[in-house]
C-alpha cells in the first residue's frame, strides 16, 4: 500500500517538532561546555599563580638563609705558607754563616682585603714545620718558636712564645725504617722527615678596636733545618655555630623550611587581613547606604500618617460642628420655606486646604441680616471658638 498524504505532514511535522528541542540542546551543550572550559581556565591560573608563588617563596627563604649564613659564621680555617728568612747574614765571625734568627712575616688579611679572624671568635692557630731527620736537627734539640700578632697601624697586639723538638728516635729504628721504606725512598714518595706542630694560641681572639692583620714568626736557632712551613687558623666554634659547620645539610634543611614556613604565614595572614579590610568596608558603605536611606521610607511613611491625622481631625472638626450646630438654642422665628432653605445655603462652611481649614461665610441676603442679626452674631461666635485654625475670608 502507498503511504497516504496525511502520513507524510505527520511525519513532516514530527521532524519540525524535533528541529528546535535538537538545536536546544545542541545550545545548552555549548553553553556548559564554555562554562566548564572557563572554569577549568581559572584553575588552571590559579594553580600556576600558587606555584609561581611557592617558588618565589622558596627562593626568598634560601637567599635569606644563605645571608645569614655568610653573615654569621666566620672563616672556619685559613691555610698560609711562612717563607723564613734571614735578616743578617754579615757574621764578624768565621764560624758562622748565619746571625740571625729565622724570621717571617705573614699576613693575616684574605685576598689583601678582608679580615680572617672575626671579632669574638676564639681561634687556635698553630704553625707546622717539615725537618728532616738531618744530624743537625737532632742536635739541635728544643728550639723556641715565637709568634708577634700585630695591628694596621704597627702597634703589637700580643706575644706568644712555644718550645719545640724533633721526636725521638733512635740509631736502631732509623736503620730499620731506611730498611722497610727503602724501595719508597728510593723512588722519591717518601721521605726521612717529621712534621712538628706548634701550638701558638689555643683560644685567640681579635680585638674590635685593635684589629689584627699580621703577624711575624721567628725561630730562636741559627741552625734549624726546615723544608717546608704552614701557619694553621682554626675557628673554634660552639653552640649554633657548631652545629652550622658540623651539621651543614641539616642546618640547612631546617633554616629553609622554617624561614619558608615564616614567610607563608605573613603571606597567609596578610591575604586574610586585605579580604576581611575589604568586607569591612563594604559593610561600612552598605550600612552608611541603608542609614542615608532611612529617612526617605520614614518620610514616606510619615505622610500617610499625617494625612491620616488630617482627615482624623478634620472629622473631628466637623462633629464638633455638628454638635455646635445642635447646642446653638433656637431663636423662636418662623420663616418660610424659601427663607430656610436660604439660609442653609447660607450657613457658614469649613474646607480643607493646603493643610488650612477656611472658614467661608456665603453673603446672607440683606433681609435676613436685618430680621435675625441676633442669630447670626450667636452664630459666628460659637464657630470662631470651635475652629480655631479657621480663618474668615
Amino acid at each position: 500500500m502507498q503511504p497516504t498524504m496525511e502520513e507524510f505532514e505527520s511525519e513532516d511535522s514530527g521532524v519540525q517538532d524535533v528541529g528546535p528541542q535538537i538545536n536546544v540542546l545542541v545550545v545548552q551543550i555549548l553553553e556548559m561546555m564554555s562554562v566548564l572550559l572557563l572554569r577549568i581556565r581559572q584553575k588552571l591560573l590559579e594553580i600556576s599563580i600558587l606555584i609561581c608563588v611557592i617558588l618565589l617563596v622558596f627562593w626568598v627563604a634560601l637567599f635569606l638563609y644563605g645571608s645569614f649564613y655568610y653573615s654569621f659564621m666566620p672563616t672556619a680555617n685559613f691555610i698560609t705558607p711562612v717563607y723564613f728568612f734571614y735578616s743578617r747574614t754579615d757574621c764578624p765571625s768565621p764560624h758562622h754563616s748565619v746571625c740571625s734568627f729565622p724570621v717571617a712575616n705573614v699576613s693575616l688579611l684574605k685576598n689583601g682585603k678582608h679580615q680572617v679572624m672575626t671579632y669574638g671568635q676564639p681561634y687556635r692557630i698553630t704553625l707546622e714545620l717539615e725537618m728532616p731527620e738531618s744530624p743537625a736537627n737532632q742536635e739541635l734539640g728544643m728550639f723556641l718558636v715565637k709568634m708577634t700578632p700585630y695591628s694596621k697601624a704597627g702597634h703589637i697586639v700580643d706575644i706568644s712564645a712555644r718550645s719545640a723538638m724533633l721526636h725521638y728516635r733512635s740509631s736502631l729504628l732509623q736503620a730499620l725504617g731506611t730498611v722497610v721504606f727503602s724501595p719508597m725512598l728510593l723512588t722519591g714518595a717518601s721521605e726521612q722527615k717529621q712534621s712538628v706542630i706548634v701550638e701558638l694560641y689555643s683560644e685567640f681572639k681579635d680585638n674590635s678596636y685593635n684589629p689584627t692583620v699580621g703577624a711575624i714568626i721567628e725561630i730562636h736557632s741559627q741552625h734549624i733545618q726546615i723544608y717546608r712551613a704552614h701557619l694553621y687558623i682554626f675557628a673554634h666554634f660552639t653552640g649554633i655555630r657548631y652545629l652550622l659547620y658540623h651539621f651543614p645539610l641539616i642546618s640547612a634543611l631546617i633554616g629553609v623550611m622554617s624561614n619558608f614556613t615564616f614567610l607563608s604565614l605573613i603571606i597567609v595572614l596578610s591575604f586574610l587581613q586585605f579580604n576581611l579590610g575589604g568586607r569591612r568596608t563594604r559593610g561600612k558603605a552598605v550600612m552608611q547606604q541603608e542609614e542615608n536611606n532611612e529617612p526617605d521610607d520614614l518620610n514616606d511613611q510619615s505622610e500617610p500618617q499625617d494625612e491620616g491625622k488630617a482627615a482624623e481631625s478634620f472629622d473631628d472638626r466637623g462633629y464638633n460642628s455638628v454638635e455646635v450646630e445642635e447646642s446653638i438654642p433656637d431663636v423662636g422665628v418662623e420663616e418660610s420655606d424659601d427663607d430656610s432653605r436660604e439660609l442653609a445655603e447660607d450657613e457658614p462652611t469649613c474646607e480643607a486646604g493646603n493643610g488650612e481649614m477656611i472658614l467661608r461665610h456665603r453673603n446672607l441676603s440683606q433681609n435676613m441680616l436685618q430680621s435675625s442679626q441676633a442669630l447670626t452674631d450667636t452664630t459666628d461666635k460659637t464657630y470662631q471658638n470651635s475652629f480655631g485654625v479657621c480663618s474668615s475670608c
